[in-house]
């Protein structure tokens, strides 16, 4: 089931029993304007830090590469943007913001992120439907894409992408093998395929 704007505010409000089955998102700094009883989401803000490519001796990514980390970390910048400051998205430039919230979900909730049409309009692409686990604490990271023909600025504290949450089957406690890898991250990370994935592609490569 896909929760209305009040059923979050309920939610939101809600602070009896166990913490891990509370819905927190935090800060919200306009709660009448950030969710509405109407909709069927709560519309998030984005944070200061940015992830940006950029040029460098590194020729390619490849997951298969012992330095397949190293080179990531080589070909990612870091870029903080204070609020009131903006960041400028080049056309076809790609980068990894966060959400300014820190979302925790019970574990009979789950999520996807989408970008909102206003911005959609513009050019900006923002992460195709990226899914929140039940469990999940942390901010989220988005991924951000100028496809339009001129720089759009992005300004940190704006709201870019909205939350949609729905009921799902509760479990009972979170398992370690559950958890994200993304989990509780702090800044925007790019991710890396899992090891059984890998060990998978290699059994069919010609020896």
């Amino acid at each position: 089931m896909l929760l209305k704007g009040h059923d979050i505010r309920d939610l939101l409000f809600k602070r009896d029993g166990d913490p891990v089955n509370w819905l927190v998102i935090s800060p919200i700094l306009d709660l009448e304007g950030q969710l509405e009883d109407g909709c069927a989401s709560i519309d998030l803000r984005l944070s200061t830090a940015f992830v940006v490519p950029v040029r460098s001796s590194v020729d390619r990514l490849d997951p298969q590469d012992e330095s397949y980390t190293i080179n990531k970390a080589l070909y990612m910048d870091e870029v903080i943007v204070p609020i009131g400051e903006h960041f400028v998205l080049h056309p076809r430039q790609f980068a990894l913001g966060q959400t300014l919230e820190w979302i925790h979900l019970p574990l009979d909730l789950s999520g996807y992120v989408a970008g909102r049409s206003t911005w959609g309009r513009d050019g900006l692409i923002i992460a195709t439907a990226t899914g929140v686990h039940p469990g999940w604490s942390g901010p989220l990271t988005l991924e951000l894409t100028n496809v339009g023909e001129i720089p759009i600025l992005l300004y940190p504290g704006l709201t870019y992408v909205q939350l949609f949450l729905h009921q799902t089957t509760k479990i009972e406690k979170l398992q370690e093998g559950d958890r994200s890898q993304f989990m509780g991250t702090t800044r925007p990370v790019s991710g890396k395929p899992h090891k059984r994935d890998l060990e998978m592609i290699r059994r069919w490569q010609p020896s």
